[in-house]
């Protein structure tokens, strides 16, 4: 895989159509160069309901631009099989009829090498469209390509996290990129940083693009509470384990509680025990657990359980809005090539709070509901993210396998409870 990746620059939904089309193919080849290092065989596999198949979402992101673009917009357009509709639509109820999602790994057909021509066919047109278009038709369809290009993103993201799981079904533990990995130092004291009570604007508010959820700015009232310095880390976390947190009801939910007992669970997911050590299936293989690591792959259960066992909280989404607007957007992404959360480069303290950016989701304790004023789109495209405001988790920051240019302070990722298998992790928070 090449190692200058640069995905597309933060586009307004006015953009010109030559950055427009130049963010469109850089975000398209770098959903190729992901699948880069994977054999015919590993594109099929579905390993659970949440997973799709690596081809599916090669399918699929090219089926939202042929759907919600080339469709409505190029009368002489045909797709290369109307059946597509039916097999890559995800979840689009207005749109059409589609494949029951569970079983997105039963299908062997279109081939890896169809799916691949498919993307190809999908975008030539585009291309062609972009550069003819009437100049009112461009302002009409330009938020609707910056909204393709940024889900394309998501989708991304999902590759790389759903081929984990996928590999880590395989009892060869086999590896998706080889990378190195270096002797960590201790991690940095983890420090309280104090935030006043504020009456605070939240929300995004600028010209570039952003998801519909993430507005209207509102006001909200925060009162004053402090944010841990850092993540928490691997071995932290052990701490937890071995002290019993997993076997003490009084530290759960009781969903969470249900859901440990069903489940088993006794540590993060990908980590298992090998003549008393813990070991940690990664995309580079399986390695030892690094305590330094931040730790990912638990859910909003075992992240509220660790908490309380700490006498700290979960942050709301308020509280870690507030505290991650004027830091840098900085950090360990996917552009890093490293698939994997890192240490803390530095074994000092600092008066803000560090690892807010890349590396991994940080849970919040905010149920996922819209902010005061909140309307969905008109049309399919309003099905994008608010019918799913129930029953979820608000999750911030971004991970080692986010695009850098997809994340802003105000961006709402959103999971059930019980999910584990994206890089999700724990900052602490509580009162003054």
């Amino acid at each position: 895989m090449a190692k200058n990746i640069q995905d597309p620059p933060v586009l307004s939904p006015s953009a010109p159509r030559q950055a427009l089309l130049e963010a469109y193919t850089r975000v398209r080849r770098f959903s190729e160069q992901l699948c880069a290092p994977l054999v015919i065989e590993d594109y099929v596999i579905q390993s659970m309901p949440d997973v799709s198949p690596t081809r599916w979402h090669l399918a699929h992101t090219s089926w939202f631009f042929e759907t919600f673009v080339l469709l409505p917009h190029v009368p002489a357009y045909e797709s290369p099989h109307p059946q597509y509709a039916y097999l890559f639509n995800s979840y689009y109820n207005s749109v059409g009829e589609r494949h029951c999602r569970p079983k997105r790994g039963l299908i062997s057909r279109p081939t890896v090498q169809e799916t691949y021509a498919y993307r190809q066919y999908v975008d030539e047109r585009i291309s062609d469209f972009l550069l003819t278009c009437d100049e009112n038709v461009l302002q009409k369809v330009a938020p609707v390509v910056t909204l393709g290009i940024h889900h394309e993103q998501q989708h991304q993201e999902l590759m790389v996290t759903d081929i984990k799981h996928v590999l880590s079904c395989n009892p060869l533990h086999p590896v998706y990129l080889e990378q190195p990995t270096y002797p960590a130092q201790p991690p940095a004291t983890l420090e309280w940083i104090s935030y006043p009570e504020e009456l605070a604007w939240l929300g995004y508010a600028g010209d570039g693009f952003f998801y519909d959820n993430e507005g209207p700015r509102h006001r909200e009232f925060v009162d004053a509470y402090q944010l841990g310095s850092r993540l928490i880390t691997n071995g932290e976390y052990l701490q937890f384990i071995e002290d019993g947190g997993y076997q003490n009801p009084l530290l759960w939910l009781s969903s969470g509680w249900n859901t440990v007992q069903a489940e088993q669970w006794q540590a993060p997911l990908y980590w298992e025990k090998q003549d008393g050590r813990w070991m940690m299936m990664t995309l580079s293989g399986l390695r030892a657990v690094e305590p330094a690591e931040p730790v990912c792959h638990v859910s909003f259960y075992e992240a509220d359980a660790y908490a309380r066992w700490a006498d700290a909280r979960l942050a709301t989404e308020a509280e870690w809005e507030l505290a991650a607007r004027l830091l840098p957007i900085e950090g360990n992404f996917v552009e890093n090539q490293t698939f994997h959360p890192v240490p803390l480069a530095t074994s000092t303290t600092s008066e803000l709070p560090l690892q807010m950016y890349g590396d991994v989701w940080e849970w919040t304790q905010s149920a996922y509901l819209p902010y005061r004023g909140y309307r969905p789109a008109p049309g399919a495209l309003g099905e994008y993210n608010g019918k799913f405001m129930c029953n979820q988790f608000v999750l911030r920051g971004g991970s080692c396998a986010t695009s850098i240019t997809h994340i802003r302070p105000t961006y709402r990722n959103f999971f059930p409870p019980d999910a584990r298998w994206q890089f999700m992790g724990v900052r602490l928070a509580r009162e003054v």
